[in-house]
C-alpha cells in the first residue's frame, strides 16, 4: 500500500477579508452563492487576491482536481493499492476513499468541494469524501512508515527504482503552483527530474512506477 499527500494544497473557501470584493461578489451573483461558499480560485478572483498574504500561489484548486484525477485512475488506484489525503493551507485533511469518482469536469469538481467545506463530508451517508482539521504533521505521524517528499532540489533518483522502497511508505508531493513549502515536512527529498515538474506530474511519475512494480508480483502469482 502506497500513501499519497498532496500537501499544501491552494483549496480554499474566499477568505472573509475579500467577501466584499466586486469581483467576487458578481461570481456569487452568477454561481447562485454567497461569496464565503465559494471556493477561492485565481481564474475568476485574480485583482481581489492581490490583496491577500502569499496570493501568487493561492486560489489553484485545479491542481488538487487534476492530482485526484490522476490518482484515482490509476492502476494502483484502481487496485486498492494507494491511498490518497489532500492536506490544505489551512491544515485541513481531505480523506479520500478508494471507490470515489473524481467528477472529470472541473466546475463540477468546485461544486463538490463547497459542498464538503460546507457540510464536512460528502455525500453524507457514504464520506466518500471527509475534511477534518489535522496539520501535515499530524497526518504523518498518524500513517507512520518511511516519508519521501517530492523535492526539485532533492537526491535524483530514478522512480523505478524508488517504486521498490515506497511499499508502506508515504509520498508527500505539494499542491501548490510554485515555490517551496511553507514549512518543510520531515523525511527524505527525493526527486525524479532534474527540473521542475507540475504536482500532477510528479504524481504520475510516482503512483504509474509503484502500480507498474506491485501490481505485476501480484499478477504473476495467480494462477
Amino acid at each position: 500500500m502506497l500513501h499519497v499527500v498532496i500537501a499544501e494544497s491552494e483549496l480554499e473557501l474566499v477568505p472573509g477579508e475579500i467577501t466584499g470584493h466586486p469581483q467576487v461578489r458578481s461570481h456569487a451573483r452568477r454561481r447562485g452563492k454567497r461569496p464565503e461558499e465559494l471556493l477561492l480560485d485565481a481564474t475568476y478572483h485574480y485583482r481581489a487576491m492581490k490583496g491577500l498574504p502569499e496570493w501568487e500561489r493561492r486560489g489553484r484548486p485545479d491542481i488538487v482536481h487534476l492530482c485526484l484525477l490522476n490518482a484515482l485512475e490509476s492502476i494502483a488506484g484502481k487496485e486498492g493499492l494507494l491511498r490518497v489525503y489532500v492536506h490544505t493551507r489551512n491544515d485541513e485533511v481531505i480523506h479520500v476513499k478508494p471507490e470515489t469518482r473524481i467528477p472529470k469536469n472541473y466546475n463540477r469538481f468546485v461544486g463538490l468541494m463547497e459542498e464538503l467545506f460546507r457540510r464536512g463530508a460528502v455525500p453524507k451517508d457514504l464520506e466518500l469524501l471527509r475534511i477534518e482539521r489535522k496539520s501535515l504533521g499530524e497526518l504523518l505521524e498518524e500513517l507512520g512508515g518511511e516519508v519521501f517528499v517530492m523535492h526539485e532540489r532533492g537526491e535524483l533518483v530514478n522512480p523505478v527504482e524508488l517504486a521498490e522502497e515506497l511499499d508502506g511508505a508515504v509520498v508527500v508531493i505539494g499542491g501548490f503552483p510554485h515555490g517551496d513549502f511553507r514549512r518543510m515536512p520531515k523525511g527524505r527529498r527525493v526527486s525524479v527530474y532534474p527540473r521542475p515538474l507540475t504536482a500532477w506530474a510528479v504524481l504520475n511519475e510516482v503512483v504509474i512506477s509503484y502500480g507498474h512494480a506491485h501490481l505485476w508480483k501480484l499478477l504473476k502469482k495467480i494462477p
